[in-house]
């Protein structure tokens, strides 16, 4: 059954963004360029920059993308008049003979030239869980992150429902927090993020779950951190986790990228949010900042409404403006502030 497909340049942006620069055009002039180019030479720096990007090659995407990618890219170079590139074609050919996989990379260049790559599921179900893919509030999140690195310089991040990793790895990347601890409940998920991490060259400490310590013995609070941060993975069920064994995290900045997505989980994230806020030493509660997607906007009013019963006060912030992974501002996602 043929994929149909978006425009080459969504196509582009979506999965080869580690590719980049090609020429500074908007991506309709782009393709315009490409349907009335004189000869193969700009076809052929697309295709260089894309599927045969090295990074690409090394951690290539789904089959069915780079499929459904080339043949767009054929249909637009077959449209013209410029001589058919034999490298394209033998490039589709192979993608062919590739078995199609529960499992495909995705890369995403950062704006320090670096890039986060991560192996995801290819359903947006797997293993009894939504956490092996990423989503949209978590590229949402890492935007706003990258705008506000002073909110995680040398301070002990925590982040809720870490998934697979991405906003995680982007702030250890870009903006120098000391500690960082992901965390998740789902052991495929767990599994998945310290592979994720690893592959990105940070190295999670071994064993940590619940009762870490995110200070190590000896080791006084204010030093700067390293460019490479503290890394762990922490097993956190919001429900049963008790307010003593947080004693170790004592986070001065959570985060948490579309958690809100069920009714059911949001008495389960506030009560961890009080949790954590009781649980420090020195009684300053710390920051948080919640990315989620509103698709069902009885859920988010739910949010509000339990938020204010406890008298946790909110602000929305304001949208940020650089576009490094959405195409465009989505007005369905949206960042809270809380005050505990």
């Amino acid at each position: 059954m043929a994929v149909p497909g978006p425009g080459l340049g969504l196509l582009f942006q979506r999965r080869f963004l580690a590719a980049r620069p090609l020429p500074a055009l908007p991506w309709p002039e782009l393709e315009q360029a490409l349907r009335t180019a004189p000869d193969s030479s700009l076809l052929q720096d697309i295709l260089h920059k894309t599927v045969l990007h090295p990074l690409c090659v090394k951690y290539p995407p789904s089959t069915k993308y780079r499929r459904c990618f080339l043949t767009e890219l054929i249909k637009k170079h077959e449209s013209t008049a410029a001589e058919p590139l034999d490298e394209l074609y033998e490039t589709l050919a192979g993608v062919l003979k590739d078995e199609e996989s529960t499992q495909c990379y995705k890369n995403y260049l950062l704006p320090t030239g670096d890039c986060v790559t991560l192996l995801e599921s290819t359903a947006m179900i797997s293993g009894g869980t939504t956490g092996l893919i990423t989503w949209e509030a978590a590229l949402h999140l890492s935007e706003w992150a990258m705008e506000n690195p002073e909110v995680f310089t040398d301070r002990t991040v925590l982040e809720l429902g870490s998934g697979i990793g991405f906003t995680g790895i982007t702030i250890c990347k870009t903006c120098q927090p000391s500690t960082f601890v992901f965390s998740d409940c789902h052991p495929c998920v767990l599994r998945q993020l310290r592979e994720n991490i690893r592959l990105n060259g940070l190295t999670p400490e071994p064993g940590a779950t619940r009762g870490i310590q995110t200070q190590p013995q000896g080791q006084q609070g204010g030093e700067k951190s390293c460019p490479n941060p503290r890394v762990m993975v922490a097993e956190l069920d919001w429900g049963s986790v008790t307010a003593q064994e947080l004693l170790g995290l004592q986070p001065d900045v959570v985060i948490a990228a579309d958690v809100v997505y069920d009714p059911e989980v949001i008495s389960a994230l506030i009560g961890m949010l009080q949790k954590l806020s009781s649980s420090r030493a020195d009684r300053k509660a710390p920051e948080v900042f919640l990315a989620f997607t509103i698709r069902n906007p009885d859920t988010y009013q739910l949010l509000q409404a339990q938020l204010d019963n406890v008298r946790i006060r909110w602000q929305i912030l304001p949208a940020h403006g650089k576009r490094n992974f959405l195409d465009e501002v989505q007005p369905n996602v949206t960042i809270l502030q809380l005050f505990l």
